[in-house]
């Protein structure tokens, strides 16, 4: 048998087969390194083009809520000045009535009767004075009563004043100071009141 020496092609097919080995693991770990960086480079631009989108929506919620704001300013504008429209309405309305009033009370006004205060809200007139007597007073509610224009009078205070002196400046003994409060009736609401 012929003696042959194998070892050295051996040796030699192990040392080609490293250097295939290593070659291999070279383009393998240079592909994984090109995957890594392309992956990172598309997610990194990914979340920059997320970024954007959430900068672009904030930026226009901003816009929105500057919008939103400036609509509520210009309804409550818009409630203000529709509120003083009615109160400019219902003086206009009221100014007729109102000179009305004033006339029915001067009408009602018996002799010995004066007043130093008039105050009205929207359904009442309180009315405070001076009579020279409690039947005076009297006089005055039944004449505020029979007006058309006044209804319900009630009494609240009357109290005997000693020296009280009147608008015109004449003084007498004893007077009786008073306090009252009148309904405001418009002659049209009682006949529609009656009607229904």
């Amino acid at each position: 048998m012929a003696n042959i020496n194998l070892l050295p092609w051996r040796e030699r097919e192990r040392e080609e087969r490293k250097q295939q080995f290593l070659v291999s693991l070279a383009i393998t770990v240079g592909l994984a390194a090109i995957l890594v960086f392309a992956a990172d480079r598309v997610f990194v631009s990914m979340i920059n083009n997320q970024a954007a989108r959430n900068q672009y929506l904030t930026q226009q919620i901003q816009v929105l809520d500057r919008e939103i704001a400036e609509i509520r300013e210009l309804q409550q504008q818009k409630r203000e000045l529709t509120a003083r429209m009615e109160v400019i309405q219902n003086l206009q309305g009221m100014r007729p009535v109102i000179v009305r009033l004033f006339d029915e009370l001067v009408r009602t006004l018996p002799d010995g009767v004066y007043f130093n205060n008039v105050t009205s809200d929207e359904a009442t007139i309180a009315i405070q004075g001076v009579a020279e007597s409690n039947s005076r007073v009297s006089a005055l509610m039944r004449a505020l009563d029979e007006s058309e224009w006044f209804d319900n009078s009630a009494l609240r205070q009357v109290a005997a004043v000693q020296g009280a002196t009147t608008t015109a400046g004449a003084e007498d003994l004893e007077r009786n100071s008073f306090q009252l409060a009148v309904s405001i009736t418009t002659p049209g609401q009682e006949e529609e009141g009656s009607a229904q």
